[in-house]
């Protein structure tokens, strides 16, 4: 077998040199349209672009700790209108182009996903590595970490003391819209929180750079889990890698943006991977134990918990069974929870917290906006007060969401348990009052790896991607209060609308992807046919 491989690119040279080289030939055989290397490269590009403009406009504390704050080596590009501008369009152009090149790859593994694991795997830790030194962009979570490290450090709680109760809290970079809120993080990610503070006396740089191997190393557990996931259910590894791990957002939201919630799905899937019918007892044990540890570094994962127990039974479990799985969830998750509460000190402050969560900041999700709506209407009918009512709202959205997650659970016939943790964890994303872009890669891996989808699903998810790339630049761009960042904002957002609409509609590469592309493009470009499509 291994002789007939090695033959065979040499009998597919050959077969091209006979018929010689036509788009026919190349579809056939796999000429220069399916080597992936182009598109390896032109994200390579478009993650230096994101790099370079980073500097410009991403995310930096103006604190006396700051290694950049003290030096005027970066002034070009923070502090003059011109240098802002560049690295703003150079932000939005690396980004999209890292889209673009995430497409082509997809384009050129077609029909080749079996043996494609790892090109995918490779370029991810391409695109990833120079994001590693990018300054945070799309997001400034990361200067809130190192806050409620600090609260920790200082002998506060971070689920009832805020970091507005902190001396100069504004000028180590936290979003004041965290300023009053409880910490969303379980104690072991506040554990962690607090180790980058003692350890970089809250330097920023350094600090972000800490974090970021937190988000690098739960990428690394994505890339070990999704594949073997999608192997025992039946899914094309490669894809699965492609379409969840390596998409742009992934790099430009975990790694980039360096958000904890990287290393919670790591977690989550990688216990996953261990737990299984035919897997031994410490085996399941040991998923057990990840998957809790991942409910330690954001509460939410506690969703997946009893799925997690119905992946260790076949199918239609019956109750004892199911019972008894349950059982020894809650004895792990107790053990792990109380044992990371205990090292904190915080036990388990972390339920009020999460189920106060959206209180202090201004909903904007489409529940949020509603409950929102509801209290409007109710204020202007009796007076009563918008934001009550939008609290009852939002209540009632918790409610349906649990019940929901109860129903995946306790039906007699279970819906896959994998998938179920997925549409457990999507209600519970859609009936919450504020949803951020990166939540998406919360249920992404989930639904990969159960089966192979295509159609409208496919090519709604390249629009969105490109819509929260755009969204992401332009809503969170650092520019010194001397500069209008209207304009700036402005011109960013035009900038990324034209490269958008030139991937969807005139790129005689990308448009085909898109049922929206001219039926004039199509013909002249018809949408790329693998081997194993042609007769």
């Amino acid at each position: 077998m291994t002789e007939q491989r090695s033959a065979a690119p040499g009998r597919l040279e050959g077969l091209r040199r006979r018929l010689g080289e036509s788009p026919i030939t190349r579809r056939l055989v796999g000429g220069p349209d399916h080597q992936p290397a182009p598109s390896l490269w032109q994200g390579l590009i478009g993650s230096v672009l994101i790099m370079v403009g980073s500097w410009g406009v991403g995310w930096l504390a103006m604190t006396p700790t700051s290694l950049f704050a003290r030096t005027t080596v970066l002034n070009p590009l923070r502090v003059e209108p011109v240098g802002v501008v560049a690295c703003a369009i150079l932000l939005v152009l690396g980004s999209l182009l890292l889209v673009r090149a995430w497409l082509r790859l997809g384009q050129r593994l077609e029909g080749r996903w079996d043996a494609a694991g790892p090109t995918v795997t490779r370029a991810t830790w391409l695109w990833a590595a120079p994001l590693m030194l990018a300054f945070p962009v799309f997001s400034r979570d990361v200067y809130s970490y190192l806050s409620q490290g600090r609260l920790l450090h200082a002998g506060l709680n971070p689920y009832e003391d805020w970091i507005s109760e902190l001396p100069g809290w504004f000028m180590q970079g936290a979003d004041s819209i965290w300023a009053e809120s409880p910490s969303p993080y379980g104690p072991l990610f506040l554990l962690m929180s607090r180790a980058v503070w003692f350890v970089t006396g809250g330097s920023p740089e350094p600090s972000f750079l800490l974090f970021r191997a937190v988000s690098v190393a739960g990428l690394a557990l994505c890339l070990w889990a999704v594949p073997r996931l999608a192997r025992r259910f039946g899914t094309e590894p490669g894809w699965s890698v492609w379409i969840s791990v390596a998409n742009p957002l992934f790099a430009l939201y975990m790694i980039a943006g360096v958000h904890n919630d990287s290393l919670m799905v790591g977690l989550l899937l990688a216990g996953f991977v261990l737990i299984g019918p035919g897997s031994s007892r410490w085996r399941n044990l040991a998923g057990l134990v990840l998957v809790c540890l991942s409910i330690a570094i954001k509460p939410l994962t506690v969703i997946a918990l009893p799925f997690a127990g119905l992946l260790m039974l076949r199918d239609r479990p019956g109750w004892g069974a199911r019972l008894n799985v349950w059982a020894l969830c809650l004895a792990v998750a107790a053990a792990v929870l109380v044992g990371t509460g205990g090292l904190t000190g915080l036990w388990f402050g972390w339920i009020p917290a999460m189920l106060s969560q959206g209180d202090a900041a201004f909903p904007y999700a489409p529940f949020g906006l509603l409950g929102l709506g509801i209290g409007w209407l109710v204020d202007w009918l009796t007076g009563a007060g918008v934001r009550p009512v939008a609290d009852v709202v939002y209540t009632l959205g918790k409610v349906a969401a649990v019940g929901f997650t109860a129903w995946l659970a306790l039906t007699r016939r279970p819906v896959h348990p994998v998938l179920a943790t997925g549409l457990a964890l999507l209600a519970a994303v859609l009936l919450a009052p504020i949803i951020q872009p990166w939540y998406l890669l919360w249920v992404l891996p989930l639904f990969a790896v159960i089966r192979r989808w295509g159609g409208w699903p496919v090519w709604t998810l390249y629009l969105l991607v490109m819509v929260l790339v755009v969204i992401g630049v332009v809503d969170q761009l650092s520019v010194a209060q001397w500069i209008s960042l209207f304009w700036v904002r402005v011109t960013t957002a035009a900038v990324g609308l034209t490269y958008m609409v030139f991937i969807v509609f005139l790129d005689p590469k990308t448009s085909t992807l898109f049922p929206l592309a001219p039926r004039w493009r199509s013909r002249r470009h018809p949408r790329s046919t693998t081997p194993q499509e042609l007769p």
